[in-house]
């Protein structure tokens, strides 16, 4: 009766997962290799092959690959048991550790598997605030001995001091204004514009210091900021609608906390501006930006559009006609009225009037022999005659607004 060898398990190929944690289980099935004694006793063998490879199944070992150390593994050392549908790969983060047993071989090692937590949200405005704690303050002393370095002698290397050391007022302030923008990475950007302006125009002999110079640049930049990204269409374009633009709710609602009623006379007496910018800012503040191409009364089902009751700007037809003709009379009366004229007046008319690059009142004066002022008089005088005389061509209306 032939005897049945014990079927040995071969290693499986083992496959690569990404670098992150990678766990996978191999559970491929040896196969018994059986070497008969005797020709008649190939069914028993086939018999016993298959009772010992289903006791075999179970004790299978999977192996744990993780691509860091995958060259270096070696094919006996893995260690722990695990079924590749039975493991959550989101939840679960592999270690390979060097050691292990005293009993495993040198060179094997050891898997550590661990829930970790959800991944965190990235922040910005948190990894920026973990780069400026690197620059440590300076002290008074060492802020003037900077500040006289770049002033004297435009050292950056004492700028870039001054700048980095003074970024968490730069968060500092722009976190007050947090309400007024919905990116406060956008405001501390600017900020810090600011804060390097004031660098360059920081005085240390003045004997105030730096942070409390550089504060009024940082709002102004920020400030500034703030106005012209407030809206798509800018809302302040001059002084008094940037204060009203800044001031015009707070000063409303102070008002009405005080019983008295916010109109806008009392309003622009107390702000010393205009009762009309008070008004239009009003109405600019409480209303959103409208787009040119929404439909006019879309409730209706309409389709026509803001932006096709808009005047064009092409000029008409019978209005370019009617200029054109006009102008070519005038030239026509110009000429005529040059071939009236004689001497100084002549060359007055068409050496100040009629050309593109003028003569100056002294060239003309030093020409003649009289002064600049005599000059000016023909000039003048000369300028009254073309006008009565175009007023009998062409009628009097023409030089009527």
């Amino acid at each position: 009766m032939a005897r049945a060898k014990t079927p040995t398990a071969k290693p499986a190929p083992r496959s690569r997962r990404p670098a992150r944690a990678g766990v996978g289980a191999s559970g491929s099935r040896a196969r018994a290799e059986t070497d008969t004694d005797a020709p008649g006793s190939r069914e028993n063998a086939e018999s016993a092959e298959l009772d010992q490879d289903q006791d075999q199944d179970d004790a299978l070992a999977a192996e744990v690959v993780v691509d860091n150390d995958l060259d270096a593994a070696e094919r006996g050392g893995a260690a722990g048991l695990a079924d590749e549908d039975e493991l959550d790969f989101d939840a679960v983060q592999a270690e390979v550790v060097d050691g292990g047993d005293s009993n495993e071989p040198t060179g094997s090692h050891a898997l550590r598997v661990g829930r970790t937590a959800p991944l965190a949200r990235y922040d910005p405005l948190q990894a920026y605030m973990r780069d400026v704690q690197r620059y440590k303050l300076l002290t008074p002393q060492e802020e003037h001995d900077n500040a006289v370095r770049y002033f004297e002698s435009g050292d950056v290397d004492a700028a870039a001091r001054l700048v980095t050391a003074n970024l968490r007022l730069v968060v500092k302030i722009a976190y007050d204004y947090r309400r007024a923008h919905k990116n406060i990475n956008d405001l501390i950007q600017e900020g810090s514009i600011g804060l390097m302006q004031a660098v360059k125009k920081y005085d240390p002999y003045k004997g105030v210091k730096l942070s409390t110079y550089a504060a009024w640049w940082i709002r102004a930049y920020i400030l500034r900021f703030i106005l012209n990204n407030a809206r798509l269409v800018k809302v302040g374009t001059t002084q008094a609608q940037r204060k009203l633009f800044f001031n015009l709710k707070k000063e409303k609602a102070r008002l009405s906390a005080m019983g008295i009623e916010p109109t806008p006379e009392t309003i622009a007496k107390r702000l010393d501006v205009p009762t009309e910018d008070v008004v239009q800012m009003d109405r600019r503040l409480a209303a959103g930006d409208m787009s040119l191409d929404a439909p006019v009364h879309a409730a209706e089902g309409s389709t026509q559009a803001r932006v096709d009751f808009l005047p064009a700007r092409i000029e008409a037809v019978d209005s370019a006609l009617a200029d054109a003709e006009l102008g070519a009379m005038l030239r026509e009366q110009l000429v005529a009225f040059g071939d009236t004229l004689k001497g100084k007046e002549a060359q007055i008319f068409h050496q100040r009037m009629l050309t593109e690059e003028p003569r100056t009142l002294q060239e003309l004066g030093d020409e003649f022999g009289v002064s600049r002022e005599r000059v000016r008089q023909l000039e003048k005088r000369l300028q009254m005659k073309l006008k009565q005389y175009l007023s009998e061509k062409l009628g009097a209306g023409l030089f009527e607004p």
